[in-house]
């Protein structure tokens, strides 16, 4: 049965120091419809979101967003900000060399960060 998005949202990110395997990829792809902006790696280790924002105050907004949300989480995203607007968000969790629940959580709690796109 897929994960819902609003059960991602009540959930927080749980400590993670490895020495538990990542998820399979039956799990990921039932997680994936609750956050139906995030795309899959190819090699499936990651979650990417993009966004082109308004300009370069609204990137740098966003990621301080984001950062505040990382931080209460304890689960931090790889932040990309090329071309002054285009912005790029990647999870996984580095002690586990893959995705966890964690990295849905966090990317369900983003998606309801509003941003300023680019018209």
């Amino acid at each position: 049965m897929p994960v819902a998005a609003a059960e991602l949202i009540r959930q927080h990110c749980k400590p993670c120091e490895g020495g538990v395997p990542p998820l399979g990829r039956p799990e990921v792809q039932e997680r994936l419809p609750a956050v139906p902006q995030w795309r899959l790696s190819d090699d499936g280790k990651r979650l990417r979101r993009e966004w082109r924002v308004k300009d370069f105050a609204t990137a740098l907004d966003f990621f301080r967003r984001v950062g505040q949300l990382a931080e209460a989480e304890d689960h931090h995203p790889d932040l990309h900000l090329t071309g002054y607007r285009n912005v790029a968000l990647e999870l996984s969790t580095h002690a586990v060399g893959g995705l966890t629940e964690n990295d849905f959580i966090v990317a369900a709690k983003i998606d309801l960060l509003p941003v300023e796109l680019k018209k």
